[in-house]
């Protein structure tokens, strides 16, 4: 219990990064640049990493290493990074809140893990307490953003689960850094094409980068691969949750985005859910078989 414990305060290390990563990238990081913005954000953080544990790819992993940084990384960035333009921070964070049912369906067809019914009762109670948050807030929703949101949401819950099936090849670190340096070297080319010359930026740019590249990228999915290595993917996916509660609390608190009686109940509910579907098992299919056997 305790190891558990113990992983998932690592683990939400990462969703509670993102989630302020949406402030971060609205308020400071350069508009009409997404492909630019996902690639400065991958390099630098993957040459950080790859500085740290000093290994290179090996094996299939030169393959991996590119389809999951594709998934995982350019596409979720590029995403990510149009809809924290094109949407209020609390909007932009909470359509990611589907993500633990969609991790929970690849987990079950991928790796075998069967969610338990307090998993699932708590990524309900999730998606319950975010579309209130969503659904009842003052902004208008763009339609451009809620879409690349939910890519980014789809794309990425298969990413985490094919990183999942392949942790136990290689060191956490190791694979965080290569797919990084995957999806920003696939980025870069697509961006030179369609955006041109890369951004001039000024010093709060800078800055914005920095924190954006160091916390949000780099420790964020490297706390978050940790966690995938030893925590169910249903469990990961719904302190996932933490994200659109982080950036609802962010908007409200820094941004001046309002959070009304509703919002606060959706609030209320998505805590209720994670910590709900936290303490819920789940089934391999083989349990699943021996149960049956058993009856």
């Amino acid at each position: 219990m305790e190891a558990i414990i113990r992983g998932s305060l690592v683990t939400a290390v990462a969703p509670i990064a993102w989630g302020t990563n949406y402030y971060v990238t609205r308020e400071f990081l350069p508009a009409g640049q997404p492909l630019y913005g996902a690639a400065l954000r991958a390099l630098p953080a993957g040459l950080l990493l790859l500085a740290v544990c000093r290994k290179t790819p090996r094996a299939s992993w030169w393959w991996k290493s590119p389809l999951l940084g594709f998934l995982n990384m350019s596409a979720f960035f590029a995403l990510v990074y149009v809809a924290a333009q094109r949407l209020p921070t609390s909007a932009a964070s909470t359509v990611m809140a589907i993500a633990p049912l969609a991790m929970m369906l690849f987990a079950w067809a991928l790796i075998s893990e069967r969610p338990g019914s307090r998993q699932l009762t708590g990524a309900g109670l999730g998606v319950a307490g975010v579309s209130l948050m969503l659904l009842t807030g003052a902004a208008p929703m763009d339609a451009v953003g809620v879409l690349a949101s939910v890519a980014a949401m789809a794309v990425s819950s298969f990413g985490y689960v094919l990183a999942k099936r392949w942790s136990a090849e290689v060191d956490v670190l190791a694979s965080t850094a290569w797919q990084l340096l995957g999806g920003g070297l696939l980025l870069l080319p697509f961006a030179v094409a369609v955006e041109g010359s890369p951004p001039a930026l000024d010093a709060s740019e800078l800055l914005g980068f920095a924190y954006v590249t160091v916390v949000a990228t780099a420790v964020a999915f490297a706390a978050w691969f940790a966690g995938l290595r030893r925590l169910p993917a249903a469990t990961v996916g719904l302190l996932g949750l933490l994200n659109p509660v982080t950036g609802v609390l962010l908007g409200t608190a820094i941004a001046g985005e309002t959070l009304n009686l509703r919002q606060i109940c959706g609030l209320l509910l998505t805590l209720t859910g994670i910590l709900l579907g936290r303490r819920g098992g789940f089934l391999t299919a083989r349990d699943g078989r021996n149960s049956a056997g058993s009856n």
